[in-house]
């Protein structure tokens, strides 16, 4: 399975690492199956509320138009401290060139307070359990890094179901260790053969894998 992509995102990486045979339908063969549609539909709207609110644009319509659930973890979200930092970009395509390899995607939002910068990501569902080495923390932070040549970057999960947070910060030898574990996937994905199906797989690619 040799493939060189322009570019590796963190969902790609993730997916690889959960399972190359996934990896290879849903990136290679490009084949989509069906998602849970109110679970994507709520994470959306809370997504666009957010990125409308942090570029100061009129919400009172979209505010009333809101669901029990969505009113309460809106309510939460923008009473949270980093809502009132300075605002540099909201939902922000940004990428990183390790190597000769581009890794990167979407961030949610991008706040300053001072000379410090904070990778904000909202979580609908669960924040990752080793979020200081998950693939989403390691390619925003090295792109934020490198982009806007500071060292004082962070990564902040908002995790709206338990009104909760994580974060990581960026340190030198992060850094190193992040640059590492990210070449070292594409490699992986790059010069893989693709493995035999699993037994027991029960993921959603399971009626086409053979």
């Amino acid at each position: 399975m040799e493939n060189n992509f322009s570019l590796y995102s963190p969902n790609m990486l993730k997916t690889f690492q959960q399972c190359p045979r996934k990896f290879y339908y849903r990136y290679v063969k490009n084949i989509s199956m069906p998602v849970n549609d109110s679970v994507f539909e709520f994470g959306k709207n809370i997504h666009a509320l957010a990125s409308y609110y942090l570029r100061k644009e009129n919400i009172d319509k979209m505010e009333l138009s809101l669901s029990e659930r969505e009113a309460a973890v809106w309510k939460y979200l923008k009473s949270i401290k980093y809502f009132s930092y300075e605002v540099i970009e909201t939902e922000y395509n940004l990428a990183v060139k390790l190597e000769d390899v581009f890794f990167g995607g979407r961030i949610d939002a991008l706040v300053k307070e001072g000379d410090e910068y904070y990778i904000l990501d909202y979580k609908t569902g669960s924040i990752p359990k080793n979020a200081e080495y998950d693939f989403q923390t390691m390619i925003y932070i090295l792109a934020v890094k490198e982009f806007f040549k500071t060292e004082k970057v962070n990564f902040i999960y908002i995790d709206l179901k338990n009104k909760d947070e994580v974060k990581v910060t960026y340190t030198p030898e992060l850094g190193e260790e992040y640059k590492k574990a990210l070449l070292a996937t594409a490699d992986k994905i790059n010069n893989n053969d693709l493995p035999d199906k699993k037994l027991d797989c029960t993921c959603e690619y399971s009626s086409v894998c053979f």
